[in-house]
């Protein structure tokens, strides 16, 4: 019992201090020194984060967008103040690509309702129309060739022919180019020049390497099947709408900016463009036999190249599946489909079928739905194509497309369009033979620094001002700034094709600018040449162009 008695007033007394305790001792020594110091911690953590060029010029956008819409005056009109404010603030984001590229392109669906520009549905409709569906469509159509390698196939195919035996190195170069342009025709240049690659390298895979004494002609021939490689990706994608984005991108504007005129349709462009790109074609293959395959560069390269290689190749991918054949037999029927939609005016296409409703990018979606029913005779129920395979679908470029076509919506429907007018009446008195040419080579220069896309949607609602300025029709300027926004060959920053050939080690700068500024001035001359002669065929441009019927006048928005 005392012990019992004893224990208990001990506990007492210990119930009393424990309170005091555990507040002298715990709480203001652990919890609250420890949180001043995560806060510190964490606080110089934040301002270390920040404090980044990125920061910076994540900041400059607003920056300078706030400057331009409360300083600068620009028209009588306040929608103009704030579309160059707009600009500004975009472009800035995809010059420095602080934000990423597919954020930047969505920015217009928020900048434009809040500056009065557009509203939201209005700004909304411009990402999806019959051109972003055509994208969609052969994109959907360009990773099933990928994933079923019919790229590689017809890549071994085609060089083959032209390999020569013994090798003849122009003509091996003839035909790495020439298959690469042919693939890049129907698929976005990019997605072109990155199967393209593989296959090119895995030629000069046979090649010596310098740590091992690789010899001159090797080094030399490596050097023009990379940059053959890329530039061919390059000038394939200007012959079709599908080949590179620039062209929808003018394509769309065009549509936008002159409803009453007829659309530029697939068959259209590939009249005046296949031949464009074809007779760049042999100038790039002259250029790159002229400094890089002299004569007596066939004996070294005959010890590691010939059609033995190509064949293994080949055979290690087997005979044609049931899969690759439908997928190819798709791929043909919407290239008809895309050339007969449209043919004249006395044999209309099957596009009259549906008075006039269908359009490319019907074709595109409907012959890419059909590679989600046909089966693969893989296994039971599968098909040509799931949506899982459809993940690397570059929504980025989508993005992109739809951006440029709302910024120029908003350009146009603002009233900035008309002011930028005002300010070239200069031009008015200009010879076009001097204003074609010169607008390619600035479209040439401005997007060695910027995408071939942001050049575009920059520089053509100008053009068609300036046309408007002129009296002449549009096209005669929209087509060369487009056109020369394709000619990214000096920096491997030009265009993401340029990245893939920079990064396989096989070129440098130096090279890139001895036969891209050759190149680039040849394109020039060509189109300089071709659009009077040939585009007045075509695209109809001696024709009057009656702008205050075919203008639409900022009540479309």
């Amino acid at each position: 019992m005392n012990v019992t008695n004893d224990h208990k007033p001990h506990d007492h007394n210990n119930q009393d201090h424990q309170p005091i305790s555990t507040v002298d001792s715990k709480t203001p020594l652990l919890p609250i020194n420890n949180n001043l110091n995560d806060q510190e911690a964490s606080n110089a953590s934040l301002i270390m984060s920040l404090a980044t060029p990125n920061t910076l010029f994540i900041l400059l956008g607003p920056l300078l967008c706030g400057i331009i819409c409360m300083w600068v005056k620009v028209g009588e009109l306040q929608t103009s103040r704030n579309m160059l404010g707009v600009l500004a603030w975009v472009f800035t984001w995809w010059l420095t690509e602080a934000v990423p590229m597919p954020v930047t392109s969505m920015s217009p669906l928020f900048l434009f309702p809040m500056f009065g520009i557009a509203s939201a549905d209005v700004v909304a409709k411009t990402y999806m129309d019959d051109v972003i569906s055509l994208v969609l469509g052969s994109f959907i159509l360009a990773l099933a060739v990928e994933h079923y390698n019919i790229h590689k196939r017809l890549a071994l195919n085609i060089t083959m022919l032209f390999c020569g035996d013994p090798v003849n190195p122009p003509l091996l170069l003839l035909g790495i180019c020439a298959t690469t342009a042919f693939v890049s025709m129907w698929m976005h240049n990019v997605a072109a020049a990155v199967m393209m690659m593989p296959v090119a390298t895995g030629i000069l895979q046979r090649l010596p390497t310098t740590r091992t004494g690789q010899n001159d002609a090797v080094e030399r021939f490596s050097k023009a099947v990379v940059l053959g490689v890329i530039y061919s990706a390059t000038i394939g994608g200007m012959s079709t709408l599908t080949g590179t984005g620039v062209n929808l991108i003018m394509v769309g504007m065009w549509k936008s900016y002159f409803p009453k005129a007829g659309p530029i349709s697939f068959n259209t462009w590939l009249f005046f463009g296949f031949p464009l790109a074809l007779i760049t074609f042999f100038c790039l293959w002259g250029i790159l036999c002229c400094l890089y395959c002299k004569r007596g560069s066939s004996r070294p390269l005959a010890n590691y190249l010939d059609k033995a290689h190509l064949k293994r190749e080949l055979e290690l991918l087997g005979p044609m599946s049931f899969a690759e054949k439908m997928v190819l037999f798709v791929f043909s029927g919407l290239i008809v489909l895309w050339m007969t939609r449209s043919l004249t005016d006395n044999l209309p296409g099957w596009g009259a079928l549906f008075k006039g409703r269908a359009g490319d990018g019907t074709a595109s979606v409907l012959m890419a739905t059909l590679l989600f029913i046909i089966p693969n005779k893989k296994r039971k129920g599968e098909k040509l194509m799931d949506w899982n395979k459809c993940k690397k679908l570059p929504w980025n470029i989508v993005l992109l497309l739809g951006a440029g076509f709302a910024i120029a919506e908003g350009v146009r429907t603002s009233g900035l369009a008309d002011v930028l007018s005002k300010a070239l009446d200069f031009l008015e008195s200009a010879p076009f033979w001097a204003i074609a040419p010169a607008v390619c080579l600035i479209g040439g220069f401005i997007t060695e620094f910027t995408s071939n896309n942001a050049t575009t949607t920059l520089l053509v609602p100008l053009l068609i001002q300036i046309a408007k300025t002129m009296h002449i029709h549009p096209l005669l300027l929209m087509i060369p700034g487009t056109i020369g926004a394709q000619f990214a060959y000096l920096l491997p920053t030009g265009t993401p094709s340029n990245i893939v050939g920079f990064s396989t080690g096989h070129i440098e700068i130096k090279d890139m600018l001895k036969v891209g500024l050759t190149l680039k001035i040849a394109g020039t001359i060509v189109l300089t040449l071709l659009m009077p002669t040939l585009g007045a065929y075509v695209f109809g441009t001696n024709n009057l162009v009656m702008y205050p019927l075919t203008w639409r006048g900022s009540q479309a928005l």
